[in-house]
């Protein structure tokens, strides 16, 4: 354990450093290639084993002295479409991205632990593979950890782990538990067509922006009054286009949202009740209309065996700090990975309001407390030594 710690703060300096670089220069899903470049270049020269995948992913590998099992670890490496307000000398110099969820953090930690277990590879009994993942943030036009799954990322893998840097979670925590952590989530979109015409004769037309609206309402209703009040379940509407003229009613709207669920059960029902909902307003109405849906992920649920593990493992190194926390509704594509094979994620705290880190994930002006990736990496680093020897 002393080992671990000594050699996170050795590295630290170059962890901020590499995490400052990597939120001033953030790329968006898909084309992140400089960001896997600069990947490339920090492990170059640590004797590991590396590829690109997935596109614009790297996958590393380092072999311990003694063969045994392969454990992953797994950080995203996308930025969103937000342009930075973080107001840093390191604010984002890419316009229109931002790393407003924490990607660059987790990127500069695992390069970190990758620095620390090279120095422990005597202790290593197998293999460690690391796994920049692309694409985390969209994944309605295909899921980064799925093209790393078809890309053999998870080939011959006993078990995998990896870390959020979280806002919701104290500094200085980190949140490991058993079971569902984080929601699965569907994207939805409602297409309703009317009768579009003049504003001052309503009766020759089917209203589409009426009818929309009376979809919105009654969608919210689902959660309070369809859903088993012991489960865990929201339904949100996120966009609502639909007419251009003032003087005109609108032929035609678009609504599209987001499921998010803790259970496929409870999944599935709530998208059976918004199929109903809008069948039956808009043959009340007149109208007609199409439904898609997008599974985007699934219901991210941690292995309670490696979970004891790895919640063993911080607790070697933050003590009572590393506990159980409470499920989230957010989503993670991280649950694809859990789909295949048994693993745990973490969640690293990183809210101090004593700094001014109060905003929430995904705001123009999110950031962190930097001190909270050597918690990461010294916890991802004793997890995967204890999960290469359990």
């Amino acid at each position: 354990m002393s080992d671990i710690k000594e050699l996170t703060e050795k590295y630290y300096p170059e962890i901020v450093e590499l995490r400052r670089y990597f939120h001033k220069y953030p790329e968006l899903s898909k084309k992140e290639f400089a960001t896997q470049k600069k990947i490339i270049e920090v492990l170059e020269g640590l004797d590991l084993e590396i590829r690109k995948a997935a596109g614009t992913g790297v996958i590393a590998e380092l072999k311990g002295e003694k063969p045994g099992k392969i454990i992953a670890i797994r950080a995203d490496m996308d930025a969103l479409a937000i342009e930075d307000e973080c107001g840093k000398p390191y604010q984002s110099q890419n316009k229109g991205a931002c790393h407003a969820c924490g990607h660059d953090g987790h990127i500069a930690m695992l390069l970190g632990v990758i620095k620390v277990l090279s120095n422990l590879r005597h202790k290593i009994q197998g293999t460690v593979r690391f796994i920049f993942q692309p694409s985390e943030e969209e994944v309605a036009d295909g899921s980064g950890a799925a093209a790393i799954i078809a890309d053999d990322g998870l080939k011959d893998v006993d078990a995998i782990i990896g870390a959020h840097l979280w806002q919701p979670v104290k500094f200085g925590t980190v949140g490991i538990s058993a079971g569902p952590m984080m929601a699965a989530s569907d994207e939805f979109t409602i297409v309703i067509e009317g009768k579009a015409g003049h504003a001052s004769m309503p009766h020759q037309t089917i209203d589409s922006i009426l009818t929309a609206s009376q979809i919105v309402v009654a969608l919210n209703t689902i959660v309070g009054r369809d859903v088993d009040p012991m489960k865990q379940a929201v339904v949100s509407v996120g966009v609502f286009n639909s007419g251009r003229v003032y003087n005109s009613i609108a032929g035609r709207a678009e609504l599209k949202g987001t499921i998010r669920s803790l259970d496929e059960n409870v999944r599935e029902k709530v998208f059976g009740h918004i199929k109903k909902i809008v069948e039956d307003v808009c043959d009340m109405a007149g109208a007609k209309c199409e439904i898609e849906r997008d599974r985007c992920t699934y219901v991210l649920s941690n292995d309670p065996k490696v979970t004891s593990i790895v919640l063993e493992a911080g607790k070697e190194m933050v003590g009572h700090k590393a506990h159980a926390i409470e499920p989230f509704m957010s989503s993670e594509d991280f649950s694809y990975y859990l789909q295949k094979i048994p693993g745990c994620f973490i969640f690293v705290g990183v809210g101090n309001p004593e700094k001014g880190i109060i905003y929430p994930q995904h705001h123009p002006k999110y950031d962190i407390d930097e001190r909270a990736m050597a918690y990461g990496v010294e916890v991802m680093s004793n997890a995967a030594l204890k999960l290469l020897s359990s």
